[in-house]
């Protein structure tokens, strides 16, 4: 695991032994941050299920300016502080939030993210309830920009109140999703018209 573009381009991510986690690949991980290359600069990123960090890191690299890492089990969060410390991220860049995903995004109070990076663990099927989640949580705003990866036999609905999914690109048995606010279209369209 590296990362594979940016400030921190690449640096070896920690090796780690743990049967929870399955990082996303490379592929999977280039794929996604060249769909969202134009909205990185300057973004909050939020990285849930952070596992090591992978992701997060990723963005940081690229210029995001703060990702706020959400995960519940503990080996995830010591190998995601070990990354962090790797790559000697400025602790005015980052948080790390001991907690359950879902409940985190219930409680959630505050600025929306300009990003949500999700990759939930397959062996829960928890992709709908995560996006469902989101589309009631103050975390997703209306230029919030949400990508998270689902095992292709998983459900995860076109649309959630206001979020809708726009693109999907298939990895065998993985998806990767995309989803936006209907609002951020209808602006984009007008612009454009």
């Amino acid at each position: 695991m590296r990362i594979i573009a940016g400030k921190y381009r690449g640096h070896q991510l920690v090796a780690f032994k743990a049967d929870h986690i399955r990082p996303t690949t490379d592929r999977v991980k280039e794929t996604l941050f060249n769909q969202i290359q134009f909205d990185i600069a300057g973004a909050r990123v939020l990285d849930l299920f952070c596992g090591t960090g992978n992701l997060g890191l990723e963005a940081l690299s690229r210029d995001a300016v703060f990702c706020t890492f959400v995960e519940k089990n503990p080996k995830s969060l010591t190998i995601t502080r070990q990354n962090i410390e790797k790559l000697k991220v400025p602790a005015s860049e980052y948080k790390i939030i001991n907690m359950d995903v879902i409940a985190f995004l219930k409680s959630y109070k505050g600025e929306p993210f300009d990003i949500i990076l999700a990759d939930p663990p397959f062996t829960q099927k928890m992709a709908h309830s995560v996006v469902e989640a989101a589309s009631q949580s103050e975390a997703f705003g209306p230029n919030t920009l949400m990508a998270i990866e689902s095992e292709q036999k998983e459900r995860l609905d076109d649309e959630y109140g206001d979020l809708f999914r726009y693109k999907t690109k298939e990895f065998g048995d993985k998806y990767l999703s995309m989803f936006r606010h209907k609002s951020s279209v209808a602006a984009s369209e007008e612009d454009n018209g």
